[in-house]
C-alpha cells in the first residue's frame, strides 16, 4: 500500500487558505490534522474533532516523549500536531492536510522532511487589505500590523514547496489539487518498492 502524504498549507489571514482546505478535505482519503491544545474549549467545539483538549501537564509530558511534529505557545496556552495520529494516517494510505502557520510549517519541514509545504497568497497586498477590513474585525492599527506580518512571512517563502496565488477561489483549488496528485507520483520509497517488485516478477 503506498503511503499517504503529509501537506502542509500556510498563507496570511485573508488569503483564503481555509476555504482552500475546506474544499480539499471534501476529497476521498484526505484528513485534516487535528491539534492539540490546552485553552479551554469555545461553545459548539467539540473534542476530538475541533480540538483534542488536554491539560498543560498532558501536553508537557507529549512534549517529553517528543509526541509532536510541532508545537507553540500562543498568548499563554500551547498548540501542537500530534505525531503519533499523522503518522497512523499516513501509514494507512490516507493523505493528511495541516492549516498552520509558517513557524510551524517550518518546524515540520525540521521533523518530517517529507512534508509538502504550499503557500496561498493573495493576487496584491492591495486585494488582502480589502479582503481583510470587508470583515469588519479589525482596527487599522491591527490591520496594519496583520500586513506587516505579512510582508515578514514572505522572506520565508523559498522554504515552502509551491506557491499558489488565489486570484480565484476555483481556480486556487484545482492548483493545490493538482499538486497533491503530482505528489503521489513523485520518485519515492513507495516508488522504488514497486520497481522491486517488477523485478521479481521477471
Amino acid at each position: 500500500m503506498n503511503t499517504g502524504r503529509l501537506f502542509v498549507i500556510s498563507g496570511p489571514s485573508g488569503a483564503g487558505k481555509g476555504t482552500i482546505c475546506s474544499r480539499i478535505l471534501e476529497q476521498d482519503n484526505v484528513r485534516l490534522s487535528i491539534s492539540m491544545t490546552t485553552r479551554t474549549p469555545r461553545d459548539g467545539e467539540v473534542h476530538g474533532k475541533s480540538y483534542y483538549f488536554v491539560s498543560k501537564e498532558e501536553f508537557q509530558k507529549t512534549i517529553e516523549e517528543k509526541g509532536f511534529l510541532e508545537y507553540a505557545e500562543v498568548y499563554g496556552n500551547f498548540y501542537g500536531t500530534p505525531k503519533m495520529e499523522v503518522m497512523g494516517l499516513l501509514k494507512s494510505g490516507t493523505d493528511v492536510v495541516l492549516e498552520i502557520d509558517i513557524q510551524g510549517a517550518l518546524q515540520i519541514k525540521k521533523s518530517y522532511p517529507e512534508a509538502v509545504l504550499i503557500y496561498i497568497l493573495p493576487p496584491s497586498m492591495a486585494e488582502l487589505r480589502k479582503r481583510i477590513t470587508e470583515r469588519g474585525t479589525e482596527t487599522e492599527e491591527s490591520l496594519n500590523r496583520r500586513m506587516g506580518e505579512t510582508l515578514n512571512e514572505l522572506s520565508y517563502i523559498h522554504e515552502y514547496d509551491y506557491c499558489v496565488i488565489n486570484d480565484e477561489l476555483q481556480k486556487a483549488i484545482q492548483r493545490v489539487k493538482a499538486i497533491m496528485t503530482a505528489e503521489h507520483s513523485r520518485i519515492s520509497e513507495d516508488i522504488h518498492k514497486i520497481v522491486e517488485q517488477y523485478k521479481e516478477e521477471l
